[in-house]
């Protein structure tokens, strides 16, 4: 089969831990040890967060007076290849050496016009608590949201409408390499106005869910994995009653509500792609991945699910 494996932040970076280049290294190494026995059966393309990440970079260059803070589309371009860097490292230190591995910068198209600018929604960055974020918030002149029981930044997260790279990465596909592409949802970008084709980088970032379930869908890949910290999507989560959806088709799941700020995108996304391409989607924790791509763990979503299974 091919499979694109979406990574979530917990992949990289747990809440609570210091955002260090060796905390992220031994993270994504526990899931390149995961990830790398599928690779024999199945073409893998895999992709990842950068929430944490590109906060962080953007807090450094604020703080940084000489110069002008580093733009949103430039930082999601320096955190994709941090961590693209890592996963093949760490990837290719768990396969034999004749197993080709590739990373890609890639750049997403959203629309100029796309609603999300006027309503900033995406996490970024770290944790604050009241008084920190009131003090960022007066300094800065960040937006943020309560993310639990702190406050994070938030940022506009417009739709991705095309993969800019996707024949290069049909190509890397065709010749045998796993391809590490639209990490952190992608560079966005728009094109300019005019007759010709120029690409313009703007302050966004876009939902790596999103992105993920679109490159899969140009991909016509054969499974969407959507690899997280939890068992999969639950009912009443965080209450006494709550239970895990086991099976079930994009209608059923569309009938219940999800947090925006969690399980929504990675919902709406699994919804979206088995509904353009017919194929099947997960959602679970990456270390269900065996289980995940069988069929067997997490949330399967299918077009052929008649109705809602739970666990």
């Amino acid at each position: 089969m091919r499979v694109v494996i979406a990574l979530g932040g917990n992949a990289l970076l747990r809440r609570g831990e210091p955002m260090t280049a060796e905390v992220q290294r031994g993270n994504v190494s526990v899931a390149a040890r995961l990830i790398a026995p599928l690779a024999g059966d199945h073409e893998l393309v895999i992709t990842h967060g950068n929430g944490p990440q590109v906060g962080l970079l953007a807090l450094q260059a604020a703080c940084y007076r000489p110069v002008e803070p580093y733009p949103l589309d430039v930082l999601d371009a320096q955190t994709e290849g941090m961590i693209g860097y890592m996963i093949e490292q760490e990837l290719a230190s768990n396969l034999p050496a004749s197993q080709p591995c590739a990373t890609i910068l890639t750049m997403v198209e959203v629309e100029p016009d796309d609603h999300a600018f006027l309503h900033p929604t995406k996490f970024v960055g770290p944790v604050y608590s009241e008084d920190e974020k009131e003090q960022v918030s007066r300094e800065k002149g960040w937006t943020f949201r309560r993310d639990g029981n702190a406050w994070r930044r938030v940022v506009p997260s417009p739709l991705p409408r095309r993969i800019v790279e996707i024949q290069p990465i049909r190509w890397l596909l065709s010749h045998g390499a796993i391809v590490i592409c639209a990490g952190g949802g992608g560079i966005p970008v728009i094109a300019a106005p005019g007759g010709r084709r120029v690409l313009a980088g703007v302050e966004a970032v876009i939902d790596k869910d999103r992105a993920s379930a679109l490159l899969a869908e140009e991909l016509k890949a054969d499974l969407l994995v959507m690899a997280t910290d939890v068992e999969g999507v639950f009912l009443d989560w965080n209450t006494p009653s709550a239970r895990l959806i086991h099976s079930t088709n994009p209608a059923r799941l569309r009938k219940h509500h999800f947090a925006a700020g969690s399980m929504g995108p990675k919902v709406e996304a699994a919804c979206s792609f088995v509904d353009a391409t017919g194929s099947r989607a997960a959602i679970g924790a990456l270390s269900d991945i065996r289980g995940l791509v069988l069929g067997d763990a997490g949330t399967q979503v299918s077009a052929a699910g008649s109705g809602e299974t739970e666990a």
